[in-house]
């Protein structure tokens, strides 16, 4: 089923489909990325514990939202199904300092990691599925790509 305005009826679907940004006729994931990003703004306010305890929320109930919106699809992790890529881009972003830099850095670091998926990011995508897998491959470019921000922030001061 291809994937319709319509289905952002439904709100588990409007977060599977990162409220509509999913839905971009090109480059899904990309859009889904930058929709995360105003999120993140959001909630780059709350001390570390508490950020980090809403990013596990939204990484555990990911799994579940990813699932129900492909079933709803028939589609294991179609292109529009970006939620992963929200949680990504949090990842990406944890203990960021504040600025564009930051940013625009942490936002190319998880395309980069979520397009190519290197080892071992390739090996979940292809043997993990259903939610969990359409959810781990981009929490683990996540990580990947936060450890590389960190370090590049750390060469740049």
């Amino acid at each position: 089923m291809t994937p319709s305005f319509a289905h952002l009826k439904n709100p588990i679907h409007a977060l599977g489909l990162g409220f509509g940004s999913g839905l971009a006729p090109s480059a899904p994931g990309t859009f889904g990325s930058l929709a995360a990003i105003p999120f993140y703004l959001l909630f780059s306010g709350l001390s570390l514990p508490y950020y980090l305890a809403l990013l596990v929320i939204c990484a555990v109930v990911g799994v579940w939202i990813c699932d129900q919106t492909a079933q709803a699809l028939g589609v294991h992790d179609h292109p529009a199904i970006v939620w992963d890529e929200f949680v990504g881009v949090w990842i990406t972003l944890i203990a960021a300092p504040a600025g564009w830099l930051p940013l625009v850095l942490g936002f190319a670091l998880f395309r980069f990691f979520d397009i190519l998926k290197p080892w071992p990011i390739s090996w979940l995508d292809q043997h993990v599925s259903g939610g969990l897998g359409i959810m781990l491959d981009d929490i683990l470019a996540g990580v990947f790509a936060c450890l590389c921000l960190h370090f590049l922030l750390r060469l740049i001061n």
